[in-house]
């Protein structure tokens, strides 16, 4: 039974470590489905969680920061958007240039708005509630191991859990979804039909920007309660890579987001040993990389198979 809890602990834990990563990578999806690569979700996600710690933490309601934070994040996509649709800016450089403006642009105001540099600990920021079910304990047999997990989740965890099955809805069942993934296989072909390529980018980049504000809403306001510059730490390009890994696929790519947030619920794990912390903090990235190296051998390898099979 003390087996079965502590296994329960680490599901619930890595559910939570997972939702910064989920909604963002649900957002990756759809921009990549639709020939654009949204390498300013790290940004994103740190203008989302400034903005929501900073509204709630100066007196305005919970939604109101739930709000601000999916604005910003949504305000920094359509921008990207512009440079890269109207401008022909490049989509890396232009998404690069987004975090560098987040990273700067929240710095600078934290210190404007609270006379602290690194983090807004003087502001008594909301949290966005948890989402408890006492009912999932009465399940015959499993109901302690299912509450363990399930039980106290908070809302935004929910929302990211419901998201692979939103956005695989959205591209696979819907006339939007259809032309995204025209989109993104052939816009030629897909303009000559009558499809508004520039608008359906338009339209993903702005989705991408809804998921990513949401992720760094949680990072600001469920996770924790504070906001510390720079705190993304990365998680946005490890949303940029799970659509890789998951072969362009919701469920597959929901799958590659929880691999990070069980490397990161482990490495959380490791925190009261010998290990180094430096190693303990590098290791679900670390993993992430690995995953990566792993699916591009296999794909070499399958490819050079196929090649060298007989016609």
């Amino acid at each position: 039974m003390a087996e079965l809890t502590a296994i329960g602990a680490f599901l619930s834990s890595m559910l939570r470590v997972s939702t910064p990563v989920l909604l963002p990578s649900m957002g990756s999806l759809l921009a990549e489905r639709a020939g654009v690569i949204n390498v300013g979700l790290e940004g994103m996600m740190l203008a989302a969680a400034f903005a929501g710690v900073v509204t709630t933490g100066f007196g305005a309601p919970l939604w109101v920061g739930l709000i601000a934070a999916v604005a910003a994040s949504s305000g920094l996509a359509l921008l990207l958007a512009f440079v890269h649709c109207q401008l022909r800016a490049d989509l890396i450089i232009a998404g690069l240039a987004i975090n560098l403006l987040a990273s700067g642009l929240t710095a600078a105001l934290l210190f404007e708005l609270t006379g602290d540099r690194g983090s807004s600990a003087g502001l008594a920021s909301l949290a966005v509630p948890t989402l408890e079910l006492p009912v999932l304990a009465a399940v015959p047999f499993v109901g302690g191991f299912l509450h363990t997990v399930l039980g106290n989740q908070n809302l935004l965890t929910w929302a990211a859990l419901l998201s692979p099955f939103l956005v695989g809805v959205l591209l696979y069942r819907t006339r939007f979804g259809i032309r995204v993934r025209a989109t993104g296989q052939n816009p030629e072909a897909a303009a000559v039909a009558g499809v508004a390529v520039r608008r359906i980018r338009y339209m993903a980049l702005l989705w991408s920007g809804v998921f990513a504000g949401l992720g760094g809403a949680f990072l600001g306001m469920g996770y924790l309660t504070i906001f510390q510059r720079d705190f993304v730490a990365g998680r946005g390009f490890v949303a940029l890579a799970a659509p890789i890994l998951g072969r362009g696929r919701p469920l597959p790519t929901a799958a590659a987001a929880l691999l990070f947030g069980a490397a990161d619920a482990f490495s959380l794990q490791l925190l009261s040993s010998s290990v180094s912390s430096q190693l303990i903090h590098a290791f679900p990235y670390l993993v992430t990389l690995t995953a990566l190296a792993l699916f591009a051998g296999w794909a070499v390898w399958k490819r050079a198979a196929t090649l060298r099979r007989p016609s």
